[in-house]
């Protein structure tokens, strides 16, 4: 076996070199809400994967699904059909808004797909001229051209330029803002229910039901990016649901098959006739093995009610945070809901971050300065219990 310190050279030797900031372990086994290093220590995830394994590592219903699809059959085009692909469709839409379903690789791929679809029926159903997409300062779309774009960080856009035009920036949970700039020209508004990446920003109450009124006043479609807080992350299946209103058109992925690739765009049934045959598709997409999985992994989400889960231990995680803010001046705010929680401090997060590792436990950031947690939705109020103490422990070796 090619021990450590070999694997982190040849890592750093052969691999480009745009994940520089790779912590300095390599990840070899998870269960459940822990995962080991080559060198077999032990840490607690309360990352999952970037908010990916919400049942945790090698669940025993995702794994079961992972072995039997992989003898029964890995691949097949789009030019066929395939039974695990249709009652994955017939599950998202029969639990969800829509009624449809498109399946891709990823959450970007998923957004690309929903500006495509949003350009198409405003350039269709309203005028061939409109296709201005609105999207929010601080949010997080993904890294292909259109999604990159629509993200509303230019730290990430730097370098890249030209971008695809027609996008168009506004604060968000701003409604007047948001309202000034929808016109004639608008096809849609995207938005994250909780901007994830971007700081863990939980908007006001108006804020969703508003836009949903602004679009049915202009005829702009709404776009939900819930590619991290769907799936139960927030404590409903999906985070619309906390707001009562429905979008037009959701983008899912991260944890939608608990750690295979895949991602899907759900729409309405008159936004999805507009993609008719040739005006899009993917080569593996929604193959017959990731869809087993994303079966497995969305029967059990919603079987075992995994979003209250998620709620009551998403209210012990936050009541906790808040008992340390009352001790540790450098935490400013906790926001979030169920299990995706920021913490904004008043440093650097990435020396917090870096503390918790050496102490077995793997976090996140979110922006500079804030302390992202997204553990599995799985995880204990024991598994908090150990989470905060190291949590707490970092946090007051930071200077006063």
């Amino acid at each position: 076996m090619t021990d450590t310190k070999t694997l982190l050279e040849w890592s750093a030797k052969y691999h480009t070199p745009n994940y520089g900031a790779r912590a300095p372990i390599c990840l070899v086994r998870g269960d459940g809400v822990r995962v080991w290093d080559s060198d077999g220590r032990e840490y607690l995830d309360f990352g999952s994967g970037l908010a990916v394994t919400s049942l945790g590592h090698c669940h025993p219903r995702v794994t079961g699904a992972i072995q039997e699809a992989a003898a029964t059959l890995l691949h097949v085009s789009n030019l066929y059909h395939s039974a695990p692909q249709i009652h994955l469709a017939k599950m998202l839409t029969d639990h969800s808004f829509a009624d449809r379903a498109f399946f891709c690789n990823s959450g970007a791929e998923a957004n690309e797909i929903a500006i495509k679809i949003a350009r198409k029926y405003a350039h269709d159903r309203l005028s061939s001229d409109r296709s201005e997409i609105i999207a929010t300062n601080n949010s997080f779309h993904g890294r292909t051209y259109a999604a990159l774009s629509a993200t509303g960080q230019p730290k990430y856009q730097q370098g890249f330029e030209p971008l695809v035009p027609g996008f168009k920036h506004v604060p968000y949970n701003d409604l007047r803002a948001m309202g000034r700039a929808i016109d004639n020209r608008t096809a849609a508004v995207l938005v994250e229910p909780i901007q994830g990446e971007g700081g863990v920003h939980v908007p006001d109450d108006d804020y969703l039901p508003g836009l949903r009124t602004l679009c049915d006043e202009t005829g702009a479609l709404l776009i939900l990016d819930e590619i991290q807080t769907g799936i139960g992350r927030t404590g409903r299946l999906w985070c619309y649901e906390h707001w009562g209103v429905e979008p037009d058109i959701m983008t899912v992925a991260k944890a939608l098959a608990n750690g295979v690739p895949i991602g899907a765009m759900l729409t309405r049934e008159a936004v999805a006739s507009v993609l008719t045959a040739g005006t899009h598709g993917t080569t593996f997409g929604g193959t017959p093995f990731v869809s087993s999985v994303a079966l497995a992994t969305l029967s059990t989400i919603i079987d075992e009610k995994i979003p209250e889960r998620a709620a009551r231990t998403g209210r012990y995680l936050m009541d906790g945070l808040r008992r340390i803010q009352t001790t540790e001046p450098v935490v400013k705010t906790i926001r979030g809901k169920g299990l995706l929680i920021g913490a904004e401090l008043q440093g650097a997060a990435a020396k917090v971050v870096d503390a918790c590792r050496d102490a077995g436990v793997l976090v996140l950031s979110a922006g500079e300065q804030v302390l992202r947690l997204a553990p599995p939705l799985v995880a204990t109020e024991q598994d908090c219990d150990r989470a905060l103490d190291v949590i707490a422990a970092a946090l007051g070796k930071l200077p006063k």
